[in-house]
């Protein structure tokens, strides 16, 4: 793609927008960025921006500006603004960032490309750790926080390893994209507050196997109906994991690759719950496919700890155990979250709440008659999530702040439970992100422990 004197418009200036500068200016481009935040708001990216020579369209979405350049970069959740439609119209090229990236990474390079609903980031995570312990130069980034231009001029986009995790967003507008090994973990409702239906959030998510080639693979979970049927639809070899099926699936407490034989012991894992063990299948086979050996595939296993407000336990106070799991921001997430810590503990405490999504609340429902002692209700989604749980046969109550919450599942929790943060929804309405979400409900904890 020639870059060089072109005038290209960036949309969008977080890290990806950042990240799609540095790289347009590398190669030479006359970078315009475009933003509805003023210079003020955008802080040190406006000045790193205009720094690389960048010049600063601020304010609003101008037709006449998207029409006038000869080409566009969109970042990661950037809508599908009237003044993208005038552009489409105009027959001027829109990129998005990872498309842009694609054009930094040489055939040389295995491309490991991880999506799914839910679980991606720890997939991602363990996939890129196998690839590194084999020695062999590796880049991992993505959604999981590493903006993908950043691969850029890095020895992994030379012929290393390149694993990347993908949201729908990102994999929006793109054609040029090559996944030697493309997994597609689970598909749940998510995202319904950007997408008409759950047919077109699908379709994003399947525009994953249409980046490969015959001779890529790519992976899906044994039984997973509609993964299995947008994996076959695609080029590429279908491998499955999981089930009693898989190519690498648990089986008599062990993780066992049909090709390298077993694994590691389930027991061995430091991560927890039902839906870990799946995961770890799923990185083990994109592994093993991509050409890491059995042995670095087990060392990382043994040593993977999980990531932040994933799943991550806190503490016990008065026999009762606090998780968070602030990550689990939709009703796929919070349900695998339920089941994965059921078979451990009495009951559970769910707290959950904040940004709605659009999602159907009722297989949470479904799975807390089985397993809830209570739900603590915080956020602008607390009335719809309070009607979708209506006649419910456990308390359901509401909290004004994420103290408050953790106070009112310690009254409601008994020894042996577990007080589980679970959301369900998005965190901007009373945090800065999930993370800072999961840092306030254990501090919370944290302070009811020193009273303990």
């Amino acid at each position: 793609m020639e870059l060089q004197g072109q005038r290209v418009l960036v949309v969008g200036l977080g890290k990806s927008g950042l990240s799609a500068v540095r790289v347009l200016r590398g190669a030479g481009a006359n970078v315009i960025v475009n933003d509805l935040r003023d210079e003020t708001q955008l802080g040190d990216a406006a000045q790193e921006a205009k720094r690389l020579g960048a010049r600063l369209e601020l304010g609003a979405h101008d037709p006449q500006l998207f029409t006038s350049v000869d080409k566009i970069v969109i970042s990661p959740g950037v809508p599908q603004l009237p003044a993208l439609e005038a552009a489409d119209a105009a027959d001027v090229p829109i990129l998005s960032e990872v498309e842009l990236a694609a054009y930094f990474i040489e055939p040389q390079a295995t491309v490991i490309g991880i999506t799914g609903t839910n679980g991606k980031s720890t997939v991602t995570t363990l996939v890129g750790e196998m690839c590194q312990a084999s020695g062999r130069p590796t880049f991992v980034g993505g959604n999981l926080g590493t903006p993908f231009c950043d691969v850029a001029g890095t020895p992994a986009a030379k012929g290393g390893y390149v694993v990347v995790e993908l949201s729908s967003y990102q994999l929006e507008r793109v054609e040029r994209l090559r996944i030697h090994v493309g997994a597609l973990l689970n598909i749940t409702e998510d995202h319904l507050d950007r997408y008409p239906t759950f047919d077109a959030y699908v379709a994003a998510k399947a525009q994953l196997f249409q980046c490969q080639r015959p001779e890529d693979a790519s992976v899906v979970q044994q039984g997973d109906a509609l993964c299995e049927r947008l994996a076959a639809a695609g080029p590429a070899v279908v491998y499955e994991f999981g089930g009693d099926r898989g190519a690498v699936r648990v089986e008599q407490h062990q993780i066992v690759d049909d090709v390298t034989g077993p694994v590691l012991d389930i027991s061995e894992l430091r991560i927890r719950g039902a839906h870990n063990l799946q995961n770890a299948c799923s990185a083990a086979l994109c592994a093993r496919l991509a050409g890491v050996k059995s042995a670095d595939i087990a060392k990382t296993l043994r040593d993977f700890n999980g990531l932040p407000h994933r799943m991550a336990y806190v503490a016990s106070i008065g026999g009762v155990s606090y998780y968070d799991d602030s990550k689990a921001t939709n009703v796929g997430a919070t349900v695998a979250a339920l089941d994965g810590l059921a078979p451990e503990v009495k009951r559970i405490v769910l707290i959950a709440g904040g940004k709605d999504k659009g999602g159907d609340y009722g297989p949470m429902r479904e799975r807390l008659s089985a397993c809830g002692r209570a739900v603590v209700l915080i956020g602008e989604a607390r009335p719809i999530i309070e009607r979708a749980l209506a006649g419910a046969p456990y308390p359901v109550e509401a909290a004004g702040s994420m103290e408050d919450a953790v106070a009112r599942a310690q009254r409601l929790a008994a020894a042996g439970d577990a007080v589980l943060l679970a959301p369900a929804c998005a965190s901007f309405d009373m945090f800065r992100s999930y993370a800072h979400r999961g840092d306030v409900f254990q501090a919370a904890v944290r302070q009811l422990e020193g009273g303990a």
